[in-house]
């Protein structure tokens, strides 16, 4: 392809576009994947408790029939279930079962065009649903600045899309799946390994310091108190964000992390926001610190913090 149609096609318009689109399957991946993660782990429980000889190594004694009874039933209505994935079925009014046409998928037009409630039911549409696809039509456009017309820019467009979904389902459900955070960890040490990013030494001491610096601070925590502080989850994506940016970056996330945390705490608890026992998960204050690092540079970030 040449530079020019390189320049028009990577370009902040044209990628800011194409972001609002991902931004509308980001939706899908945040509202379905949680609930695919529930209905697999119910689904190895369930065939765990029905297969005697498991329940035996497990307990040191024999599973009661009652139990074995039950869970063989509740397993056949598991795999009876719809097939239930990002593709399929359909998305849907949860009130009233609506089928969402595809003139009402268009992103941010047309939960403008529809005042945000179904068209069927009228039941009031979450406006995160357009400030979702925003969100990434703005990052993508954002990385097409900062990166240029490169092949390159939409790898890190796929990273930032990446940071989005973990942001918005650990704030939901207090979960980082490695079904996304550990695809983005050897992702990024391939990217370094094939020359597209920073140096391979420096992806690699970046996953690790990413990792134990976060698992240290779990430790000490919970030998302090007692308590966990953070989720195994959030040192895997500080690892996978080290092997994207190097571990020079590690410093400038968790900072950045710790700002973007602090004024959303605040304003969370002058509004009253809080949920219930005061706590708000790390994930996505990490996933801001990315962004913020992969848009403005390291050494950017840096100069910020006066280092």
């Amino acid at each position: 392809m040449s530079a020019d149609l390189w320049a028009a096609w990577l370009s902040p318009p044209v990628l800011g576009l194409f972001g609002l689109c991902i931004g509308s399957f980001l939706n899908v991946v945040v509202h379905r994947l949680p609930r695919m993660m529930e209905r697999d782990w119910w689904a190895d429980i369930t065939h765990q408790l029905a297969d005697g000889e498991s329940y035996q190594r497990s307990f040191g004694k024999p599973a009661p029939k009652g139990l074995l009874a039950a869970a063989s039933d509740l397993d056949r209505s598991l795999e009876g279930l719809a097939p239930y994935g990002l593709a399929k079925p359909r998305s849907a009014c949860p009130s009233c079962g609506h089928r969402i046409t595809w003139y009402e998928n268009v992103p941010v037009l047309s939960w403008l065009w529809l005042r945000g409630r179904c068209s069927a039911c009228k039941t009031p549409i979450s406006a995160r649903y357009p400030v979702v696809e925003l969100l990434t039509g703005i990052l993508f456009a954002a990385a097409a600045w900062r990166f240029g017309a490169q092949p390159v820019t939409l790898l890190w467009c796929a990273v930032l899309a990446t940071l989005v979904a973990l942001a918005a389902i650990d704030w939901d459900t207090t979960l980082l799946p490695d079904s996304l955070t550990l695809p983005l960890l050897w992702a990024g040490l391939a990217s370094a390994t094939l020359g597209w990013t920073v140096p391979l030494p420096q992806a690699l001491w970046g996953a690790v310091a990413g990792y134990l610096s976060l698992w240290s601070i779990y430790w000490l925590f919970k030998k302090a108190t007692g308590k966990e502080g953070m989720g195994f989850g959030d040192f895997k994506l500080l690892a996978a964000l080290g092997a994207w940016l190097g571990w020079q970056a590690i410093l400038p996330i968790v900072l950045m992390a710790s700002v973007i945390g602090a004024v959303v705490g605040i304003t969370m608890k002058l509004t009253r926001g809080l949920r219930e026992g005061g706590y708000v998960p790390f994930g996505p204050f990490l996933a801001g610190g990315g962004v913020v690092v992969v848009l403005a540079g390291t050494e950017r970030v840096l100069g910020w913090i006066g280092q």
